[in-house]
C-alpha cells in the first residue's frame, strides 16, 4: 500500500469514527464509549492471543435499546459490528474488526427472573454462567452446562460458542439447556425465538442461533432451564499405566450402559501439572488419568461407583479414588477445572485446540497426537471431555519465537483434520472464529459451506455482524486450505 493511500484510508478512519462518537453520544453516556488506543486494548483479543485487532470504538450499552440503536447507527453508516461477551472465548471469535465498532455486552448483566415452579432463570447475555447456579441454589436448582472458565464466562457467550463443560456428556452442551432468546437482528429489529415449552412450532431457529458465533444476531435476553440439584455426587478417580487403556476404559463405561455426570481425561504431562498446582492428589506416576462423576439418589450412586470401580479394574488401572465427602469431590474436581493455568507454568505460552472425536477412536488419536508432538518438537498435554470426544490438548510452546508460532499453529491444524479423517468435527465448543477458517473446507463441502453462507446473508444481508468469521468465502475455499497457518488479516477474510 502507498503512503498516499495509507494516509487516505487513515483520513477515512478518523472521519468515521468521528461520526459514529456523535451518533452514540446522542444516546450513550460518554463513560460507555471507549475511543482511546490505550484504554481498548483490553478488547484487542478473546483467549487466543495469537490474533489481535484494535476497532474503531468499544462500546458498553446496558439496556436492550441502546443496543437497538447501536446496532441501527452501524447499519445507517455501514460499519461492521462486532458482539462481544467476557473474552474468554479461545478462537478469535470475539477479535474487533479494524474499521468496525465492537458492542460489549457485560454491562447486560441482571438475573431478571428465577422461575422455581418452572425451572427456569431469565437472564441477560452479560451474566456470568456460575452466578446462575448461584443465584438459583437457594431453589435447590442449578444451570448444568459449566465451562472451565464458568466463574468469568458469560452466558452470552456460551450460547455464541455452543459452551459445554465438564458436565455436558449427562447434561448436554448449552443448546440442550436453552429454552428461548430475545435478539436483535443486524437492523435492530426484535425477535424471539424458542419458547417455554418443550417444542415451538416452524424451523428450529433457536438451536440455529445457539452456536452461531455472532454472525447472525445479538443476543439481548435468555431463558435457561434449571435443573434439581443431585441428592448425591461422587467421584472415582483411575489412573492408568497408558493413555490407550484410559481411552478404551471411557468406553467400557459408556458400553455398560452408565452416562456419568462427567468423564474426563487427563495425560502425565497435564496430571503433574495440575497436581503440582493445586495438591488435588493425582497419582504423579500415572501415565494418564479419568475423573468420573456420576450423580442421582444415594442408591444410584453407590450402585453406579461400584460397577465403575470394577470397570476400571477390568481395564487395567493402576489406582483407583473414591470421594468420602463434598470437599474431597470438590477438589478432585478443582485439579481439573484448574489444568489450563497449570499447564500455563510449563512454558511461556499454550495453544489451546479444540477437536471432537468418535470415543472410539480416543486411544488412537491420542496415539497420533503423541506422534505429532514429536513431528514438531513441541510438548502437549491432553485435558479433554473423554465422554462426548471433546479434545483439548495444549500445545506448549513460545510466542516470541516465530519459527515456534508456525509449527504450533500448523500441528493444531493437524490435529483438527485428523478428528475430521476419524469421523470427528473441528470444533466442540470452541468455535470456529478466525482460528478454524482453513479447516472448515475439510470439513465440509463446497455445497454445504454455500448454504452456511446463504444463511448469513439471510440473516445479515449486509454482512455487517462479526464479518470474516466462522464461514470462509466460497469462492476463495481452495485459498484458505492453502493460506499459511498463521491467519492474521481481518479483511483477508470478508464477505
Amino acid at each position: 500500500m502507498s503512503t498516499q493511500t495509507s494516509q487516505t484510508s487513515t483520513e477515512q478512519s478518523s472521519t468515521l469514527k468521528q461520526k459514529l462518537l456523535r451518533k452514540f453520544l446522542e444516546f450513550l453516556p460518554s463513560h460507555a464509549i471507549i475511543d482511546e488506543e490505550e484504554s481498548q486494548r483490553p478488547y484487542e483479543c478473546d483467549g487466543l492471543t495469537l490474533y489481535r485487532a484494535l476497532p474503531l470504538l468499544v462500546v458498553l450499552p446496558d439496556s436492550q435499546q441502546q443496543v437497538q440503536n447501536i446496532l441501527r447507527t452501524c447499519r445507517d453508516l455501514s460499519v461492521p459490528i462486532v458482539p462481544r461477551g467476557a473474552g474468554t472465548g479461545l478462537c478469535a471469535g470475539a477479535m474487533p474488526h479494524p474499521e468496525g465498532v465492537l458492542l460489549s455486552l457485560t454491562k447486560m448483566n441482571k438475573i431478571i427472573k428465577i422461575d422455581p415452579l418452572s425451572r427456569t432463570a431469565k437472564v441477560q447475555p452479560g451474566v456470568t454462567n456460575l452466578s446462575i447456579s448461584e443465584a438459583a441454589n437457594k431453589h435447590g436448582l442449578y444451570y448444568a452446562p459449566d465451562p472451565s472458565s464458568q466463574i468469568a464466562c458469560s452466558i452470552g457467550g456460551n450460547i455464541a460458542e455452543n459452551s459445554g463443560g465438564v458436565h455436558c456428556l449427562k447434561y448436554g452442551l448449552t443448546v440442550h439447556n436453552i429454552l428461548s432468546l430475545e435478539v436483535l437482528t443486524a437492523d435492530g429489529e426484535k425477535m424471539t425465538v424458542g419458547s417455554q415449552g418443550l417444542d415451538s412450532p416452524g424451523f428450529d431457529l433457536l438451536a440455529l442461533l445457539i452456536g452461531s458465533e455472532g454472525l447472525l444476531a445479538v443476543v439481548t435476553e435468555i431463558t435457561v432451564k434449571l435443573l434439581p440439584t443431585p441428592e448425591m455426587a461422587q467421584v472415582i478417580m483411575a489412573g492408568f499405566d497408558s493413555v490407550e487403556k484410559a481411552g478404551n476404559a471411557v468406553n467400557h463405561i459408556v458400553g455398560a450402559g452408565i452416562i456419568p455426570a462427567g468423564l474426563e481425561l487427563m495425560d502425565a504431562l497435564a496430571v503433574r501439572a495440575a497436581e503440582d498446582f493445586v495438591g488435588a492428589g493425582y497419582p504423579r506416576d500415572a501415565a494418564a488419568l479419568l475423573l468420573c462423576e456420576v450423580d442421582g439418589t444415594y442408591e444410584e450412586v453407590a450402585a453406579h461407583i461400584s460397577r465403575v470401580s470394577s470397570l476400571f479394574t477390568e481395564a487395567g488401572a493402576t489406582s483407583i479414588k473414591v470421594s468420602h465427602d463434598e470437599a474431597e469431590r470438590e477438589l478432585l474436581w478443582k485439579g481439573r477445572k484448574n489444568a489450563f493455568p497449570a499447564v500455563g507454568r510449563l512454558a511461556p505460552d499454550y495453544y489451546c485446540m479444540d477437536g471432537t472425536i468418535p470415543r472410539g477412536q480416543i486411544a488412537f488419536v491420542l496415539g497420533e497426537i503423541g506422534r505429532l508432538a514429536e513431528q514438531y518438537g513441541l510438548r502437549v498435554a491432553n485435558v479433554f471431555h473423554a465422554g462426548d470426544g471433546n479434545l483439548h490438548p495444549l500445545i506448549l510452546f513460545d510466542a516470541s519465537n516465530p519459527e515456534e508460532i508456525r509449527k504450533a499453529e500448523e500441528f493444531g491444524g493437524k490435529i483438527l483434520e485428523l478428528s475430521v479423517q476419524v469421523g470427528g468435527c473441528i470444533t466442540g465448543e470452541h468455535g470456529v472464529g478466525l482460528e478454524k477458517l482453513r479447516q472448515m473446507p475439510s470439513q465440509f463441502s463446497e455445497q454445504e459451506l454455500l448454504q452456511l453462507e446463504e444463511i448469513k446473508v439471510a440473516f445479515d444481508p449486509t454482512l455487517s455482524l462479526n464479518p470474516g468469521k466462522g464461514i470462509p468465502i466460497l469462492k476463495r475455499c481452495q485459498e484458505y486450505r492453502a493460506l499459511p497457518a498463521r491467519y492474521t488479516s481481518m479483511h483477508g477474510s470478508e464477505q
